[in-house]
């Protein structure tokens, strides 16, 4: 991609979080069910429905298919996300029936620790039995990270976040290495590929053959030495890095005045 790209429009501030929503909701272009978490995949999710994924079908954990929100909901038991939805239903109907039944696309997930094979922490840091913090666990990630055919992932990208080792793993990635992965997917039966992409406030992740993260894309104003400092173990850079093209005028609009106008998430 050319970094030049933008040359000739006006240049318009956006925040480094504004950023990797923008970035993580582009990815789900030509998508079309994805299941939802809370917080920044909420804001990204819902931003790809109003722009690049119009036709996307939302699947919140509450028992909610094809969901069609007026606003962002504060969570998945926020009332907004039954108005207009395609169908409500328990969680075991959901979980059984769309979600282990193969029908979700894109599980779109947050982390508090990733490694490089894309395993995620939302359980503790430190010990188990006496950890330094505790999390809010896995809720319905761990099903959805071995049950949707693939895996996104948004967070924001710091040393305490991107580790050699993650303390606690709630959600497989890719285990130890693709090759492993797979054979482990096949004789438990799950129906995932596994993790996809990973956005951060710094770049786009892929994963490569060997199914470890490789940097894609570095958005405008990171540094690869930045990228370097905030990551536990020495990043996989693709020989044709792009830059992320920034968020448009109408993306930045819809996300400050109707998708967070508080800024809670964006800034």
């Amino acid at each position: 991609m050319n970094p030049e790209a933008n040359s000739g429009a006006v240049p318009v501030a956006f925040t480094k979080s504004e950023m990797m929503i923008v970035a993580a909701a582009r990815e789900l272009a030509g998508q079309h069910v994805c299941f939802v978490g809370v917080g920044l995949p909420n804001v990204a999710v819902n931003l790809a429905k109003r722009t690049v994924a119009p036709d996307l079908e939302l699947v919140y954990e509450a028992g909610v298919f094809g969901a069609r929100p007026a606003r962002l909901p504060l969570s998945i038991g926020d009332p907004t996300i039954v108005s207009g939805a395609t169908a409500a239903m328990s969680m075991f109907e959901l979980f059984a029936f769309y979600l282990q039944g193969g029908r979700i696309d894109v599980g779109f997930l947050g982390a508090a620790q990733i490694d490089r094979f894309g395993n995620i922490n939302t359980t503790v840091i430190g010990d188990y039995a006496s950890p330094t913090t505790r999390l809010p666990g896995s809720g319905g990630a761990c099903e959805i990270a071995i049950n949707a055919r693939q895996i996104f992932v948004i967070m924001r990208q710091t040393r305490r976040s991107f580790v050699e080792r993650i303390d606690f793993r709630t959600s497989p990635g890719n285990l130890g290495g693709a090759a492993n992965a797979d054979r482990i997917r096949r004789e438990q039966g799950w129906l995932g590929r596994g993790p996809s992409v990973v956005v951060t406030d710094l770049g786009i992740y892929h994963f490569d053959e060997s199914g470890e993260m490789r940097l894609d894309s570095l958005h405008p104003g990171a540094s690869l030495e930045a990228v370097r400092d905030t990551i536990g173990w020495q990043p996989q850079i693709s020989p044709e890095l792009a830059v992320t093209p920034e968020p448009s005028p109408a993306e930045l609009a819809l996300m400050r005045l109707e998708l967070d106008p508080g800024g809670v998430f964006t800034q």
